[in-house]
């Protein structure tokens, strides 16, 4: 079983990620159940574990926490849906590879259900989308946008982290960082999109296509002990 949640309000990021660890020890240990967990947090620039520190424009802007996840610098903040999967990987696989595509599958499907076209892009990690709307780039080509970030950490075959989608945070707090180590390409979000969404439309959509990716036809495996 997979139990949700949903915070109401802003969660303080050092809480979320100290909850996180506690529970996918929990799950680990066979003590607690699966658990998606959807928050917002007041503004942070958050560093993975290939974060460069030339990719921190402005210091001082909002509090930096280092964490444990892969990926490089990013911004959580109001307008935000971050969505922590605690997942047993163990008994779904064992498949790394396998596990961060269907995580981008997730975020892929949640966009569709509002008639959003999310790619992927060899080498830039996350989720794209390409804007028509726009002028093209110096070199002809469409301009893409970022509209969803992935990160995670596996401990003990399960994960903790997860993925963030733009509803409708402030745009203009991403410049503080290079997202994701990322120059040549935007940030946008539904909201900037033209969609008036809310935080409870995209909530119902991650939840349908969560079912759709991660509990269609796929049965979980035993798991065998081990380390990650």
């Amino acid at each position: 079983m997979v139990e949700w949640k949903t915070e109401t309000g802003l969660t303080p990021y050092p809480e979320a990620v100290a909850a996180m660890e506690a529970r996918a020890n929990a799950i680990a240990q066979g003590s607690a159940d699966e658990l998606v967990w959807l928050v917002e947090h007041p503004p942070v620039y958050t560093a993975g574990t290939s974060a460069k520190q030339a990719d921190l424009i402005t210091r001082d802007r909002f509090p930096v926490f280092q964490t444990r996840r892969g990926g490089q610098y990013t911004y959580h903040g109001p307008g935000q849906r971050v969505a922590y999967a605690m997942l047993d990987v163990g008994a779904r696989g064992r498949d790394v590879r396998r596990f961060v595509r269907q995580l981008e599958d997730w975020v892929i499907a949640t966009l569709a259900e509002f008639n959003v076209v999310g790619e992927r892009r060899t080498g830039r990690v996350g989720v794209w989308v390409v804007r028509n709307d726009r002028p093209p780039r110096p070199d002809g080509s469409a301009r893409e946008d970022k509209i969803a970030a992935i990160g995670v950490r596996l401990r003990k075959w399960v994960s903790f982290h997860g993925i963030s989608i733009n509803v409708d945070p402030d745009l203009s707090h991403f410049d503080g960082i290079v997202p994701c180590g990322i120059t040549d390409h935007g940030v946008t979000s539904l909201v900037d999109l033209g969609l008036p969404v809310e935080m409870a439309d995209v909530d119902m959509a991650l939840r349908t296509a969560f079912s759709r990716v991660f509990e269609g036809n796929e049965q979980l495996i035993r798991r065998q002990p081990g380390p990650a």
